[in-house]
């Protein structure tokens, strides 16, 4: 046994070794990713360098790093060598951008399948799949409206995570007439009576989506900067990577280290305010 443990030893020292362990945990554990936009921000910066938990919903297909080479074939047809838990309402989560799977994304999730959206301009209505009772036991009625005869909640994830902000000096709601136009957003124009009307010269005021069974709906945090599900629709189990996990390195545009992040857990700078990015106030 003793003359084992010496082989593996001198084998892991090798670069050969090394070089295994090292795909391994890419693999299977953890892998690296850099904040590259502020679709996040205020929750995760860009310059924020994480280390993304592999195994917290399944086991993902392994892909050669940068290369994004499948090192697997994809038996199972889920883009999953073992399934896990699946992604909860409020997660941040790192999956491939649906419309290329060598591009990674980091957004929150803020719906499931069956889960049914209305966006307005700096409103999120979200008419949750288990129902209204459901809806009353679990939100304070001050952000529960009534809109074609059920309940949504209105903006639910601010009431827990203050790193999600509108910008008030954009107007997505005309960017995204402009999206439309060129055959660029996912959800459906709608003109709902008992909502505010946007402008008298359109005939619309929301935005609808119904999240597909077994998908989810991504956002970013920077709602009015984030090229997220509104625009490319819903995200399949099978591009799913990880959920973010603590940030090991982080600074910013003029290359000075955020002490203060590094080392912290992503459930930790999402939920205490005093690590939330103060150079954008909330909106």
């Amino acid at each position: 046994m003793k003359h084992k443990l010496k082989k593996l030893y001198d084998f892991s020292n090798s670069w050969t070794g090394t070089i295994i362990i090292v795909l391994l945990v890419i693999f299977f554990v953890a892998q690296a990713f850099v904040i590259p936009s502020g679709s996040m921000k205020r929750t995760l910066l860009i310059g924020d360098h994480l280390f993304v938990k592999k195994f917290a919903y399944g086991i993902p297909v392994p892909h050669i790093p940068w290369l994004e080479w499948p090192v697997l074939p994809d038996f199972r047809g889920d883009g999953h060598i073992i399934e896990g838990s699946k992604p909860k309402r409020g997660d941040i989560v790192v999956f491939r951008y649906p419309k290329n799977i060598k591009i990674h994304y980091v957004k929150r999730c803020v719906a499931l399948g069956g889960d049914e959206i209305l966006f307005q301009e700096k409103k999120l209505f979200i008419h949750f799949r288990e129902g209204d009772e459901w809806i009353k036991k679990h939100y304070p009625p001050n952000r529960i409206y009534k809109i074609v005869g059920k309940l949504w909640v209105l903006n639910p994830y601010m009431l827990k995570y203050p790193g999600i902000q509108y910008d008030k000096n954009v107007n997505l709601f005309r960017e995204i007439l402009l999206y439309m136009s060129a055959g660029q957003f996912a959800m459906q124009p709608m003109m709902i009576s008992s909502l505010p009307k946007y402008s008298s010269d359109l005939p619309l005021n929301a935005f609808y989506f119904k999240v597909p069974k077994g998908r989810y709906f991504m956002m970013g945090d920077n709602r009015d900067h984030s090229n997220d599900s509104r625009f490319w629709g819903s995200v399949p189990y099978r591009d799913i990577v990880g959920k973010p996990w603590f940030v090991y390195f982080s600074w910013d545009k003029n290359y000075k280290i955020r002490w203060n992040r590094i080392g912290r857990s992503v459930n930790e700078l999402q939920l205490n305010k005093k690590y939330i990015d103060k150079s954008v106030s909330l909106k």
